[in-house]
């Protein structure tokens, strides 16, 4: 006989017992293991419906605050463009001439007095929609992906009266 075959014959004989146990739970956990590896197709798929259901839902709802976000900023513009014209009122005594280019003012149009950020000039015109010596009204006329903002144009006058008037937009 082979030596090793001797040598388990006789551990079999000294110990059979333990050695049947061991063999037993070795192939218990072989099985096991093989049952519990990776996932079925109706998991993945149940994942994948799960997450699509998700963004439908988030995603509008995120495109709505990035156009409130917007919308924020176009007014700040706004104000801040409303004190320029504030502050030229008390210099000259009148609100013309605020808009234009350089060396040739003029009454409407695009604002000179006042640099509007670029990151609002992507989403909504500003300019100055009416001005004579004592009255004047800005407006912010939505661009872009803006357009579908259901605010529309903001507008502010001298005596701060404040358009749309529906909640929320100011």
């Amino acid at each position: 006989m082979h030596y090793r075959r001797v040598a388990h014959i006789i551990n079999l004989r000294l110990n059979p017992p333990a050695e049947y146990a061991l063999r037993y739970f070795a192939q218990q956990e072989n099985v096991t293991m093989k049952k519990s590896t990776g996932f079925t197709l109706i998991e993945l798929m149940i994942t994948v419906a799960i997450i699509g259901i998700l963004a439908s839902i988030a995603y509008p709802s995120y495109q709505d605050s990035v156009r409130k976000s917007r919308r924020a900023d176009a007014k700040g513009v706004l104000l801040g463009l409303a004190n320029a014209m504030e502050r030229r009122y008390t210099e000259t005594n009148s609100y013309v001439g605020a808009a234009g280019t350089p060396g040739t003012p003029a009454d409407t149009g695009a604002p000179r007095i006042f640099e509007i950020p670029t990151e609002t000039t992507s989403f909504y015109t500003v300019t100055i929609s009416a001005a004579n010596a004592s009255s004047y009204t800005l407006s912010a006329v939505p661009t872009g992906a803006q357009t579908s903002d259901t605010c529309g144009t903001l507008t502010i006058t001298q005596t701060g009266a404040k358009t749309p008037t529906t909640a929320g937009c100011w």
